[in-house]
């Protein structure tokens, strides 16, 4: 039997799953690089924060390139357990934070409609530090990599996380809407201003006045986050398909600590983070 939505009743009693009625939950977060860190930190507080009432804030995760995450979580409904692992033993919960998944190389146009959705209030990152395309050194956009040329001159079809964001705010620029905030969920130094310098120098490529509404009207929170989060084995995934009483193909591991400080600097609302444990600082 395989984990999903129509057997979680199934599941023994000491699995925790979603304390919500998933039917209701609608996308808020659009996030960008759909890995093993991501589902066992961002999507847990998102989780806390959908049993806590905020039910507008669900994922819609997209993994840039690789299409293993969706292929193995698309047949569960996109549940999967969290393993955390401490001295007394392991507790397993089951994730409904996460609603979708898509595969951005391989229908891009779509992921930036996806973004562009007026319900979508945040888009959230964790590509690591090569996904942004920049030169670490000076913080600043590299403009000769290969994917920032591409995508200068394919927006409506881009490669790299910057080109989305962008791409996705022209669009929404455009339709008169506000934007989203861009949350960096990386570990790069000053993270969100970071991010900020990259997006904007890569949007006044295309257009000076796209550059300047960006840099006035899109917030760009630094965060620290802390998980640690090894990579799944095929035996993880075993003791946890033992553990369910049913095949979760794509089980994350990871500690019982977990932090996550973000800079309170939203451009259209957030959840209620302070509920699930975050950080909100000035």
């Amino acid at each position: 039997m395989r984990l999903g939505s129509a057997n979680l009743d199934r599941l023994p009693p000491a699995i925790r799953r979603p304390a919500y009625d998933r039917s209701r939950v609608t996308p808020g977060i659009v996030h960008l690089g759909l890995g093993a860190f991501h589902r066992a930190h961002q999507a847990v507080v998102i989780d806390d924060c959908l049993a806590a009432g905020g039910s507008s804030w669900g994922i819609v995760g997209a993994s840039l390139r690789s299409p293993d995450t969706r292929d193995a979580l698309a047949p569960q409904d996109h549940l999967y357990t969290v393993a955390v692992r401490a001295a007394e033993g392991t507790e397993h919960r089951v994730i409904g934070a996460l609603l979708d998944s898509v595969v951005a190389r391989e229908k891009p146009a779509a992921l930036v409609d996806r973004m562009a959705d007026p319900a979508i209030r945040i888009v959230s990152l964790t590509v690591t530090e090569k996904g942004y395309c920049h030169t670490p050194q000076t913080g600043d956009l590299d403009e000769r990599h290969p994917d920032v040329v591409h995508d200068l001159n394919n927006l409506d079809a881009p490669r790299s996380a910057p080109g989305f964001i962008v791409a996705a705010l022209a669009r929404r620029r455009a339709q008169g809407l506000a934007p989203f905030t861009v949350l960096c969920c990386d570990n790069l130094a000053a993270n969100g201003h970071t991010v900020q310098r990259i997006v904007t120098q890569f949007a006044a490529l295309r257009s000076k006045d796209l550059g300047k509404w960006i840099a006035d009207s899109t917030a760009f929170p630094s965060t620290m986050v802390d998980r640690i989060v090894p990579e799944t084995t095929d035996a993880d995934r075993d003791a946890v398909s033992n553990a369910l009483g049913m095949r979760d193909a794509w089980p994350v591991m990871t500690e019982p600590f977990t932090q996550w400080v973000v800079e309170d600097r939203f451009t259209a609302g957030r959840p209620d983070f302070a509920a699930a444990g975050v950080e909100l600082v000035t």
